[in-house]
């Protein structure tokens, strides 16, 4: 009999009494077992979860998988099965093969198994779902198609389902529908979701058209199949997205919404005419895989306890800063998902809604139809918001309807387009906002950008002058000649750019008595961001340098980013 999970973690004190009977509860509303709903709350995180299951049911863990002897059995499992149950046999040795698993109540998948490796002793281990995912997309499915230019490759028919019926479409559609069309879109989707990818590029040349993933934030060419079926793929893209396939004059936005591992994926495309044929971009947004956590997304302490202080504030404006691409909808959600509380009306504007929220209520702006961010802001007002968020704040009519929402008691969230915390402030004036109003309202302004996180298994330990690192502006008080840090290598794990995943960096702006009266004083830009680092912000070069030092990403990246 298995022991009671609820038990286990408390007894671990990996969660307290009060979220485990909120999430027991949610469990008898949804059906959704309690382990799940702590881990997408972001109250646990996998491998806490997995090693609990593993006790609770007396079941051996491997957190890391091995791959041995597998081209030996890889051919006698049909991979429409692995994809299904998630049970991967991964190490073949002495006649004994070991199994991973996600959830050890699915016993049918390993009796299957079984049978179809009699001859050898199955045994199972219970293992993280990315470790299985990466065993099926790296050896099961490269093995099912073989046919991609840069190593890793899925096959598509098998690991992908389409949530949206297609329509046959006659004349000069046939191209769209043919089979190896179907199947290039498809190759370049999945390859795209097993590298990481949070853009596809697909570029028209003269004589070629290139494809290319943004994987941590730069882009790389990952192939440039044949000019002949371009007109075929982007026609069968835009198929797929509902948009019109024989306006090719003037730009599209549309959305594919694809079943991948049996993950939701949800990709936003946008086509531009160009003298060479249209350009189509596609963003990539997984949709089971998000977690907005203000504890997991990278602050320090310190700043985390001052940013807490001000999202906890009944009233007022909080920006967040930064290009596009920097994690400012990150950092929006999961401040949003941390007072999200029974007592406080959360309603947002936003164009597009990226990710859908429980609890609040969010609303989608359509300036084509004169429904832009201003006129829902406007419209929220009238339904007794505690907590406003504004997607952007564009223009001077929306900053003004979020002035005064703030004036009237309301907190409100938003986002600039400006290279750092203090520049918010100029960038309000630019608008037309008198300084008084930014004074009586901005409470505070967070700049951030994604630093690209060096790939674990290849990084290499490099010593550096001292004297070198003092001259980029890193403060360093050794005493010693030189300091080690870590250089970017490059391996089969991280596409060969030495990188990994990526982290934020922050740089927090508090307003307080000192700035306001800088700012009433409509003092330069430089004057305010000395006066702020003299008060204790830390600018996004020194939270850059700090990850350096800390072995988390390389110099160049660090000077790159900043």
């Amino acid at each position: 009999m298995p022991r009671d999970l609820s038990s286990i973690l408390i007894e671990r004190k990996l969660i307290d009494e009060q979220e485990l009977k909120k999430a027991l509860e949610l469990e008898k509303k949804s059906g959704v077992q309690v382990g799940q709903i702590l881990l997408k709350k972001g109250l646990l995180n996998e491998i806490d979860l997995l090693t609990a299951v593993g006790d609770q049911y007396n079941f051996p863990v491997q957190l890391k998988l091995e791959v041995q002897n597998l081209q030996t059995i890889i051919d006698r499992i049909p991979l429409k099965y692995i994809q299904k149950y998630r049970t991967v046999p991964y190490s073949v040795e002495n006649f004994i093969i070991k199994v991973a698993v996600m959830d050890p109540q699915l016993l049918h998948p390993l009796d299957e198994i079984r049978i179809l490796l009699s001859e050898y002793t199955i045994v199972p281990v219970l293992a993280p779902e990315t470790e299985i995912l990466k065993i099926i997309h790296n050896h099961y499915e490269k093995k099912a198609d073989s046919g991609r230019e840069s190593g890793t490759h899925v096959d598509f028919e098998e690991g992908l389902e389409f949530l949206d019926e297609l329509q046959d479409l006659q004349g000069s559609l046939d191209l769209a529908n043919e089979a190896p069309i179907i199947k290039m879109v498809n190759v370049i989707l999945s390859n795209a979701i097993s590298d990481r990818a949070s853009d596809i590029h697909i570029e028209p040349q003269e004589k070629e058209f290139i494809i290319r993933y943004r994987v941590d934030g730069i882009l790389h060419k990952v192939m440039s199949p044949p000019k002949s079926i371009q007109s075929g793929v982007v026609s069968r893209i835009k198929i797929m997205a509902d948009l019109n396939i024989a306006e090719n004059r003037l730009p599209q936005d549309g959305r594919i919404r694809i079943r991948f591992g049996g993950k939701d994926i949800d990709i936003r495309v946008s086509t531009l005419p160009t003298q060479f044929g249209e350009r189509v971009v596609m963003r990539l947004l997984n949709k089971s895989e998000y977690n907005f956590n203000i504890h997991n997304i990278g602050f320090k302490k310190d700043l985390l306890k001052d940013y807490l202080k001000l999202i906890n504030l009944t009233n007022g404006i909080i920006l967040i800063t930064g290009p596009t691409g920097s994690g400012k909808t990150t950092t929006l959600y999961a401040s949003l998902t941390d007072i999200n509380k029974e007592g406080v009306n959360i309603i947002t504007v936003e164009d597009p809604i990226e990710y859908q929220i429980d609890g609040i209520s969010q609303v989608q702006a359509k300036p084509k139809i004169g429904f832009g961010f201003a006129e829902g802001l406007r419209t929220i007002l009238r339904q007794d918001p505690d907590v406003i968020m504004v997607g952007e704040i564009r223009d001077e009519d929306t900053a003004r309807i979020a002035i005064q929402s703030a004036l009237t008691g309301h907190l409100v969230f938003s986002t600039l387009h400006t290279n750092d915390a203090p520049s918010a402030v100029s960038r309000l004036m630019d608008m037309g906002i008198e300084p008084y109003l930014i004074t009586a309202t901005v409470r505070g302004v967070m700049a951030q950008r994604l630093l690209r996180t060096l790939c674990p298994e290849c990084k290499k330990k490099v010593s550096i002058p001292v004297k070198a690192l003092r001259e980029v502006g890193m403060e360093i008080t050794e005493k010693n000649k030189t300091i080690s840090i870590f250089e970017a290598k490059g391996c089969k794990e991280c596409l060969n750019s030495g990188y990994k995943g990526r982290t934020g960096i922050y740089e927090l702006l508090i307003i307080n008595e000192k700035l306001r009266a800088l700012i009433i004083e409509n003092a330069s830009l430089d004057n305010i961001r000395k006066n702020a680092i003299n008060i204790g912000m830390k600018s996004l070069r020194a939270a850059a340098f700090e990850k350096v030092l800390e072995g988390v990403t390389t110099l160049d990246e660090a000077l790159r980013i900043t």
